[in-house]
């Protein structure tokens, strides 16, 4: 069992790169794409993040923390969620990267999660985040 299996996902958005970090960090914007989560942090370095919500009939918690912040750029976070049925320990947290790049009215967004404990979930994590970054794009192209 590895938990060095990544998960990634990207998009291509046809926005400016300041429209999708936006979007990234603003708390009405997050609701419309995230699964409907409500999502609370005041985006600074070692600041909390997180996350609240109903999947699949269960109300849920997430929590993580801010570890990089660079706006229009890079967004780095920790994530844990009690719905794994993990214990809330260290080595039980994600850590998820979301980089930006492009010029003009193009912008990629590149999306990792490590930490994943075998290949099954490694794939359930990048069909999330894929579903996730379809939603991002669907909104920031619609608002743009």
């Amino acid at each position: 069992m590895s938990n060095n299996l990544i998960a990634k996902s990207t998009t291509s958005i046809e926005a400016p790169r300041d429209k999708v970090w936006e979007a990234l960090v603003k708390a009405d914007a997050i609701k419309q794409y995230m699964f409907g989560a409500i999502v609370e942090s005041d985006w600074s370095r070692g600041s909390r993040i997180t996350w609240t919500g109903e999947m699949n009939g269960k109300k849920y918690e997430d929590k993580g923390v801010i570890l990089e912040i660079e706006p229009e750029q890079t967004l780095q976070y920790t994530h844990f969620s009690p719905l794994s049925g993990k214990a809330e320990r260290p080595e039980n947290y994600h850590t998820i990267k979301i980089d930006l790049s492009g010029s003009g009215n193009e912008t990629e967004v590149s999306l990792s999660q490590d930490n994943n404990p075998d290949e099954k979930a490694r794939e359930e994590s990048e069909k999330n985040w894929t579903a996730m970054l379809g939603g991002l794009k669907k909104y920031v192209e619609k608002s743009s």
